[in-house]
């Protein structure tokens, strides 16, 4: 199948509910609804131009729920969220501005981690990710996470099941030539992989090993990385010959196949060896090991960075009390 549409298109998924529609973001603002069980290449619907949907590029859908109850959530960077029934889609169910203490937020990507239709995670042009809630008394952005210095281009949240939840880990890629891991329950990152040399494209955990990863940058670079094995460095590191960026990579759903999308409208498809896609029992375990250390390191750091603070309150201290002798 071959579709157009009158915007670039800059977000695209399945509707895993309804295996004939695909639905596609673009740059205008609208959403539009292709179907493959008609013969057009135009969408058979698309949203409005309107104040109560986008008026900018549409950078992330997903669609949540269940098959009797689901919702397509899309986000575009003037920082507004809408909810939509993929079966009308003349105007949002529900939409929210995005705003972290009152400043808006410019998002970029999108996640609702497993199986959840109201917790969320967005990354964004300033380079922070943020958590959030669509309902409650709280609804809307509630928790920062800092540490990237460039806007955040990928987004993923850890979906293997096992002995260990791993369910608040998640990871983000940036123009600043890093991936950092993070958990929901830290506001810091957990730790940073910088082996890049050029803006890292996107990220994606493996969708049934729980410590691998995969990664793709704009010099046609990609890595898969084995926190359990290394996670200084990754397991496989290969570049594209043919002055290629890779923009876009991606798991099949049992982890044996990868997909990188480039800029010269290729997509390449890769077989994964099977080591990387069987993992052991012990593999949650060691995983678990490895955080760890990566909290044990960021402590050691901030010591090493901060050596001086307890001497100079006790100098401060013993200077007092020899001003009050006197």
């Amino acid at each position: 199948y071959v579709f157009n549409c009158q915007s670039w298109v800059t977000s695209c998924v399945f509707s895993k509910f309804h295996p004939n529609i695909l639905l596609g973001g673009t740059y205008s603002g609208q959403i539009v609804v292709w179907d493959t069980r008609t013969n057009k290449r135009t969408p058979v619907q698309r949203t409005a131009l309107s104040a109560s949907s986008h008026t900018h590029p549409v950078y992330c859908l997903q669609v949540i729920g269940t098959q009797n109850a689901n919702n397509l959530i899309s986000i575009s960077n003037e920082g507004k969220m809408c909810s939509w029934n993929i079966e009308m889609m003349t105007q949002p169910q529900d939409s929210m501005d995005l705003a972290y203490r009152t400043k808006p937020v410019a998002a970029t990507r999108m996640v609702f981690p497993g199986v959840e239709v109201n917790n969320f995670i967005i990354g964004s042009e300033e380079g922070q990710a943020y958590s959030g809630s669509r309902h409650g008394n709280k609804a809307g952005i509630q928790e920062s996470y800092e540490g990237h210095f460039g806007p955040i281009t990928g987004l993923s949240c850890h979906n293997v099941n096992g002995s260990v939840d791993f369910s608040s880990l998640f990871l983000t890629s940036s123009f600043d030539w890093s991936v950092k891991l993070w958990s929901l329950k830290e506001s810091k990152p957990l730790n940073s992989f910088e082996v890049n040399s050029d803006y890292i494209t996107d990220v994606r955990w493996s969708p049934v090993h729980p410590s691998v990863f995969l990664t793709c940058d704009i010099t046609g670079r990609f890595d898969i990385w084995n926190l359990n094995h290394d996670s200084e460095l990754p397991l496989l590191s290969t570049t594209l010959d043919g002055n290629v960026a890779l923009n876009k990579c991606l798991w099949a759903h049992n982890g044996q196949q990868i997909i990188l999308g480039d800029d010269q409208g290729k997509l390449r498809l890769y077989g994964v060896n099977e080591f990387l896609t069987n993992p052991k029992p012990d593999d949650f375990n060691k995983l678990r090991s490895t955080l760890q250390d990566f909290k044990r390191n960021t402590l050691d750091a901030f010591d090493d960075n901060h050596p001086a603070s307890v001497t100079t309150t006790a100098t401060t201290a013993s200077s007092t009390s020899v001003s009050h002798g006197s």
